[in-house]
């Protein structure tokens, strides 16, 4: 059968070669309607819509009542909400504040009688200020500002922030996002402006941040937005691109002239130390030299004295004694023969070999060191007081 016949589409019964009949489809659906409403089903053309029937009241009563029960439990459905963990829910009845809800399955009254807003609590929000999403992408209007010296830095840093307070964040604020962008470029802007350009740029750069943190929950506070600042993190902080060679050659030149500072310092601490030390020695071998040249001439002093006493009592034994005692000292260091002239010899005999090795012997004590000398001193000073303790006796003796 061809698709242009006309009867194509109302044959009844839809024989094999073609589609059903669209009426008799129809005619079916309506019955079907007419029994879920309450109605009774007939078939072919008994109780159909279709077949000029109008339905009655009650089957009219009966479906509207269905369809307003369901759209009452649909209404009433509509009312359940889920609150998230870390998120609290805010119901509104008629626009005004009700309650605050925990997370979990929840149920307020429909609209227009209540509604409701979830507020993430702890999600963290990020606002950059200076650039938008790269730091070289710059928003001059925000990033430059003035120092104490009156030099212009470029400033860009982030703040991320949570929220504390649901009730004061929806009710308090028309704009969140851009109160804590003006609260943060307000706290910057106060504390860059009291502080100098080189302590902003490289030494206080974390105190900048901390500071300008607490700057900044103040303000927020005192407009009690609900926000609570986390974090303050300074991207970037460099003086603008139209002097940033002229401020590179500044750096270069303190970092030459830090470098010869600590040079100056280093080789201030190597030498002071020396001459310190050196200094010291000096005067510590000036106080041994002192010490000892008066303890010999205090030594001398009192040997003089006891001469002198013993002078007084026997004057000739002690001029021989002393002269004795000079000339043990000044020909035990030399090599000289003593001859007696007087023997009556005309023959000498003279023993080089001798002679050598006393010259030889005389040299040694000069190469041992002044402690063997100051020992000889010694002995010779004990020496000389048991000749004149030996010369007593003999001088009292000769005595009437």
């Amino acid at each position: 059968m061809s698709l242009n016949d006309p009867q194509w589409g109302k044959r009844p019964g839809g024989g094999g070669d073609g589609p059903p009949d669209l009426e008799e489809l129809w005619r079916k659906f309506n019955q079907k309607l007419n029994a879920m409403l309450g109605g009774r089903g007939g078939g072919g053309g008994g109780g159909g819509l279709g077949s000029g029937q109008r339905p009655s009241f009650r089957q009219i009563g009966g479906g509207a009542g269905m369809l307003i029960g369901l759209i009452l439990v649909v209404w009433l459905a509509s009312g359940f909400y889920i609150v998230v963990e870390g998120q609290r829910g805010v119901v509104l009845t008629f626009g005004k504040f009700s309650e605050v809800t925990n997370a979990g399955l929840r149920w307020r009254l429909p609209a227009p009688f209540q509604s409701h807003e979830v507020v993430d609590l702890s999600g963290v929000r990020t606002v950059e200020i200076g650039y938008r999403n790269n730091v070289k992408t710059k928003v001059l209007r925000e990033s430059l500002m003035l120092t104490d010296d009156e030099n212009i830095i470029d400033i860009q840093f982030a703040v991320q922030y949570i929220l504390k307070d649901p009730m004061d964040y929806l009710f308090n604020n028309r704009r969140p996002e851009d109160t804590v962008l003006q609260a943060a470029e307000t706290a910057f802007r106060e504390i860059v402006g009291k502080s100098k350009m080189d302590f902003v740029l490289y030494e206080g750069r974390e105190q900048i941040a901390v500071q300008s943190q607490k700057a900044m929950q103040e303000l927020l506070d005192r407009y009690k937005t609900g926000i609570l600042v986390s974090k303050v993190t300074m991207q970037n902080a460099q003086p603008p691109e139209q002097v940033q060679a002229a401020f590179d050659d500044a750096v270069k030149a303190k970092q030459d002239l830090e470098r010869q500072k600590n040079e100056g310092q280093a080789y201030y601490n190597e030498i002071v130390p020396k001459a310190r030390g050196t200094a010291a020695r000096l005067f510590e071998e000036a106080n041994g030299y002192s010490q000892r040249v008066v303890a010999n001439a205090e030594g001398e002093a009192s040997r003089f004295k006891q001469i002198l006493v013993e002078y007084i009592k026997a004057p000739a034994v002690t001029r021989e004694r002393l002269y004795l005692d000079t000339m043990q000292q000044v020909l035990s260091a030399t090599s000289k023969i003593m001859i007696d002239s007087k023997a009556g010899s005309n023959l000498l005999y003279l023993p080089l070999d001798k002679i050598i090795q006393m010259s030889g012997a005389a040299t040694l004590p000069q190469a041992l060191g002044g402690g063997r000398a100051q020992q000889s001193d010694v002995a010779s000073r004990d020496a000389g007081a048991r000749s004149r303790d030996t010369l007593r006796p003999r001088d009292r003796e000769g005595r009437p």
